[in-house]
C-alpha cells in the first residue's frame, strides 16, 4: 500500500512536470539557409509498388532546388513491380535513381545492407533517410538543414501516421505522444533517439563510425546508428515541428502493429538510460494501480485513474495542436484502452521465442 501511494505520487508528480515544460514549450527556430547545399535522400525499398510512387511524388513537391538533390532508391530485390516503377519515374526525374541491390556487405542485412550501399554512391555531405511508404512534408529538407550545428551529426524529426478508422487514428496518437515525450527530454539538450524514416546524418558522423558496415548489425538498425554516432563525440538534435512531420501508412491490422513494436522493443533496451526510466515508470502505472482497488474505496481508485486519463489527454492534445492537428476528444479515452490493451500483449509478444518478421525476412 506505501510503495503503491509512493509510486503514484513520484509518477503524477513527474508527469506535471513534463507535461509543464512541454505545455509551455518554446520551440528552437531553424537556422535560414544562407546557400542550398546538394543533399541526397536514401530511400531502402523491397516489395514496396503500392506506396513508392506516393514516396517520390512527395519528394517531388519539396521547397528545395531539384538541381541540388539526389534520390536514391534502393531496389532490395524486391519481387514485385518496385523497380520498374521507380525505373520509370526517373525517366521524367533526372534526379532520381534506382540503385539494385543484390548481394550484402558482410555485416549487414536489410535495410542496414541496403543504405550502407546508397551511401557509397552518394555524392553529398548530407543523407537524409526515409522509408518508401513514407511522404515526406514540403519544406523537410530546408528545416532540418536549420538544425544543424557544426558539432551535429544527426538530426531527427516526427512521423505518424495517416488514416480515417479509429484503429488508424488511435496510431496517430500514440505515435505523437511518444514522440511529444521524447521531445520534452531532447529539449533538456539531452540525446535521445532518432527514427529511421525520419533522419538526416551527415557524411562526417556517417564515415565516424565507419557507416552501417562499421557498427553492429541491429533490427534497428537507425538505434545502433545513433548510439555509435553519440560515441564519437557527436551532438544530436529532435525537432518537433509540423514541418518536419512525415506520415506513414498505419499499421493495417494488430499482428501487424504487435510485429512493428516488438521490433522496436527490441531497439529500445539500447535507449539512454533516462529514457528507460520515463518508459518503465510510465508503463507501471496499471501494474501497480490495478491491485490498489483491494486496499482503498472504489471512489478513489476510480479518481486516480480519471486523473491519469486527464493529464495524459492534455499532453497528447498539446502534441497533436504543436503539429496543426486537430484532436477528437473520444479519441483520447479510447486511446487508453488502446495503451492498456497493446501494452499487455506487447510485454507477453516481447518475450515469445520467435524471431522478428519484417519486409518478408526473419530476424
Amino acid at each position: 500500500m506505501l510503495f503503491s501511494l509512493g509510486f503514484l505520487t513520484f509518477y503524477f508528480t513527474l508527469f506535471l512536470v513534463l507535461l509543464g515544460l512541454w505545455w509551455f514549450r518554446k520551440p528552437r527556430v531553424a537556422f535560414p539557409l544562407t546557400n542550398y547545399p546538394r543533399v541526397s535522400i536514401l530511400i531502402a525499398a523491397r516489395n514496396e509498388q503500392h506506396h513508392i510512387l506516393q514516396c517520390l511524388e512527395a519528394i517531388d513537391l519539396l521547397h528545395y532546388p531539384k538541381d541540388k538533390l539526389e534520390v536514391m532508391v534502393g531496389d532490395d530485390r524486391s519481387s514485385d513491380k518496385t523497380r520498374q516503377l521507380v525505373e520509370a519515374y526517373s525517366q521524367s526525374h533526372a534526379y532520381v535513381r534506382c540503385l539494385p541491390i543484390t548481394q550484402d556487405i558482410p555485416g549487414t542485412k536489410g535495410k542496414a545492407n541496403v543504405l550502407a550501399q546508397l551511401a557509397h554512391q552518394a555524392t553529398s555531405d548530407f543523407y537524409f533517410i526515409t522509408d518508401a511508404d513514407i511522404e515526406v512534408p514540403t519544406h523537410w529538407i530546408e528545416t532540418m538543414l536549420g538544425h544543424l550545428t557544426p558539432t551535429t551529426g544527426i538530426v531527427t524529426g516526427i512521423t505518424t501516421t495517416n488514416g480515417t478508422s479509429l484503429f488508424d487514428r488511435l496510431q496517430t496518437l500514440d505515435w505523437l505522444y511518444n514522440l511529444g515525450l521524447m521531445q520534452v527530454v531532447a529539449d533538456r539538450g539531452l540525446p535521445v533517439s532518432t527514427m529511421g524514416n525520419n533522419m538526416l546524418i551527415t557524411r562526417q558522423a556517417y564515415e565516424a563510425v565507419g557507416g552501417f558496415e562499421g557498427i553492429p548489425f541491429s533490427i534497428t538498425e537507425d538505434v545502433q546508428l545513433f548510439r555509435s554516432v553519440l560515441e564519437k563525440g557527436f551532438k544530436t538534435a529532435n525537432v518537433y515541428s509540423k514541418d518536419v512531420l512525415a506520415w506513414s501508412l498505419p499499421a493495417p491490422d494488430l499482428l501487424t502493429l504487435f510485429q512493428q513494436r516488438r521490433r522496436w522493443m527490441r531497439g529500445s533496451v539500447h535507449l539512454p538510460w533516462y529514457m528507460l526510466m520515463l518508459f518503465v515508470v510510465h508503463s507501471s502505472y496499471y501494474p501497480v494501480w490495478f491491485p490498489l482497488f483491494m486496499h482503498t474505496s472504489w471512489g478513489i481508485w476510480l479518481g486516480i485513474f480519471v486523473f491519469k486519463v486527464f493529464l495524459q489527454s492534455l499532453f497528447v492534445h498539446a502534441s497533436v495542436k504543436r503539429v496543426g492537428l486537430k484532436t477528437r476528444w473520444p479519441d483520447l479515452f479510447f486511446l487508453e484502452i488502446y495503451l492498456l490493451v497493446s501494452f499487455m500483449i506487447l510485454i507477453v509478444f516481447f518475450f515469445l521465442p520467435f524471431k522478428v518478421k519484417w519486409k518478408g525476412r526473419y530476424y
